[in-house]
């Protein structure tokens, strides 16, 4: 089969022909229709993370080179092991890739997401930048009917995650809403915020096109973080005092202090994006305010079940904005680190 693998970090990823997995046991091979292109793609070519005091490698966190990059994986069933159950050959599926060990305490509760040992898919082992992806049990697949299969491809990643905080944000009918980051995710988090709560939503971000899309797409109000007087209109929009949630889709120093200055008492501030870095925090000020700082990191199965469903019902709607061949899988890395892509972008192999 063709696949795209990064060799090593910083380096082009080479596109070339590799053996097609056969699929023994609870295995399952999937022919891949559409694979988002992710930042978690970019951090993985770039080789690690800005930590605010280092730079983090993959490798320290069990990457092993080479890779077949491409978490959010959409296809249909080629092939199933002997102990297969549920899943036929032909059968249209979204992959679930945030596997975990299956022993830890987050695996026995089902929330592989947050696994002590991940073994995700498109990080720790081969993914879907690939005309074939390998799926090492059929309990990670979830048959998609009812939805476009390119625009399913982001519900296991951006959709998933941006569901998840939601969901963690404590949101509630009389709640005021920030969300910062107005790309894939903030898109995907405005939709998911319009469909399961009445919160009052602000968008905040540097793009005025991508606010506009945000508002189109069920925003209230939509703040430019570029205007010297971005933090008083967005606490004139909350009513002067202050946003109950803060969801921050970029998760940089000058987003998180923003964030910070226009949060309520008892607010909830959940941190999603990776983008990285570091602030200097007023520790006093969060008993004083008794606020909530917390992370949230992508999702498990049951919401990714749960989001699949909204998107089946028509409630939610990925966006799907640039479609590149597998050969061309670094240009679409480039795309995105140059902010070129709205929304989604996908590879079809």
């Amino acid at each position: 089969m063709k696949a795209a693998r990064i060799m090593e970090p910083q380096k082009a990823l080479e596109i070339s022909e590799v053996p097609t997995p056969k699929p023994q046991g609870v295995e399952v091979l999937v022919k891949v229709k559409a694979v988002g292109v992710c930042h978690s793609d970019l951090h993985l070519w770039e080789g690690g993370y800005d930590t605010g005091d280092g730079f983090m490698k993959v490798t320290d966190r069990g990457v092993k080179f080479p890779v077949i990059p491409g978490h959010e994986i959409v296809g249909t069933v080629t092939e199933i092991g002997n102990a297969v159950q549920g899943i036929a050959v032909g059968d249209n599926v979204l992959v679930y890739p945030w596997i975990g060990c299956g022993n830890c305490v987050a695996c026995r509760v089902g929330n592989d997401n947050v696994c002590d040992t991940p073994r995700s898919l498109g990080v720790f082992q081969n993914g879907g930048y690939a005309e074939y992806a390998l799926v090492p049990h059929f309990r990670f697949l979830a048959k998609v009917e009812g939805i476009e299969l390119d625009a399913a491809a982001s519900l296991a990643c951006s959709g998933l995650t941006a569901y998840t905080a939601i969901k963690k944000s404590n949101a509630t009918s009389q709640s005021n809403m920030v969300i910062f980051g107005a790309g894939g995710l903030g898109l995907m988090g405005v939709q998911i915020a319009r469909a399961i709560t009445n919160a009052n939503i602000i968008i905040v971000d540097i793009d005025d096109a991508k606010l506009q899309t945000a508002k189109e797409l069920g925003a209230d109000h939509a703040v430019n973080s570029k205007d010297p007087d971005a933090v008083q209109k967005i606490m004139s929009l909350c009513g002067g005092k202050g946003a109950e949630c803060v969801i921050d889709f970029v998760n940089a120093p000058p987003t998180v202090k923003m964030g910070l200055a226009v949060i309520r008492k008892r607010g909830t501030m959940t941190l999603v994006g990776l983008f990285g870095g570091a602030i200097d925090l007023s520790l006093v000020s969060i008993p004083l305010k008794a606020i909530t700082i917390q992370g949230a990191y992508t999702g498990n199965y049951n919401d990714m079940v749960e989001l699949l469903n909204l998107a089946k019902r028509g409630v939610i709607n990925p966006i799907i904005s640039k479609r590149y061949s597998l050969s061309d899988a670094n240009v679409a890395l480039e795309d995105l680190k140059s902010r070129k892509i709205l929304g989604r972008a996908i590879i079809n192999p």
